[in-house]
């Protein structure tokens, strides 16, 4: 009886979405974990940017990526996580690259991007980025673009499960929270809500909520 409760008690905190036992726990993840994962690895990528670049260029290059990251979240979010497929396969995609976190908002093991999904999205920039800026410039670019990455998961979980006291987390939010409950074809910009603004996707204070309750 007590094993039974437990797994009800987390499953209603963080639904199964894969029958296969390894999948489904490859798609919890703690929060600490791309901190973990990732951290490391913008260190490196400074030190190795350090032996070729001056703190000035590097800062610069840094804030470069960042920048690209910003422009991914929100370009990603709009439409890698919002475009839903036809057919069954392609509901079954949206559910789980991002409809079960609309269903689900607040479960706390699915709020930061596993390795699983983050992995190849790191590996893919690495490579774009290589050819963009070549094999020196790509160190404190991609280290940028993964301290976005960074920012965005930590500030995304703290939004689900935290009540801000700033106000600029606070301001970010209620941007979120109006994509999720008013809106969600508007509001894409998690941690930089500024690109909303500048193209037009910008959640509206005067809209109501949608029959049905939360946006899915």
């Amino acid at each position: 009886m007590h094993d039974q409760v437990s797994e009800i008690g987390e499953l209603s905190a963080s639904p199964r979405i894969f029958d296969n036992n390894l999948l489904d726990r490859l798609s919890r993840v703690h929060p600490v974990v791309p901190v973990l994962v990732y951290a490391p690895a913008t260190l490196v990528l400074l030190f190795l940017a350090g032996r070729h670049l001056s703190g000035a260029a590097i800062a610069l290059w840094l804030a470069a990526g960042y920048l690209i990251w910003t422009l991914t979240e929100y370009w990603g979010h709009r439409y890698a996580f919002h475009t839903e497929f036809p057919g069954r396969l392609g509901a079954r995609l949206h559910f789980l690259i991002h409809g079960v976190h609309h269903v689900h908002p607040s479960d706390p093991l699915r709020l930061v991007m596993p390795p699983l999904l983050s992995g190849p999205i790191m590996l893919a920039a690495f490579a774009l980025l290589s050819l963009a800026f070549g094999p020196v410039l790509v160190l404190p670019v991609m280290a940028g673009f993964i301290l976005g990455y960074l920012a965005y998961d930590m500030l995304h979980f703290h939004m689900h499960n935290r009540m801000p006291r700033l106000a600029v987390t606070r301001m970010l939010r209620r941007h979120h929270m109006l994509h999720h409950f008013r809106d969600s074809t508007r509001g894409f910009g998690v941690s930089a809500p500024w690109w909303d603004h500048v193209f037009g996707t910008a959640p509206g204070l005067d809209i109501r909520p949608a029959a049905g309750g939360p946006a899915a």
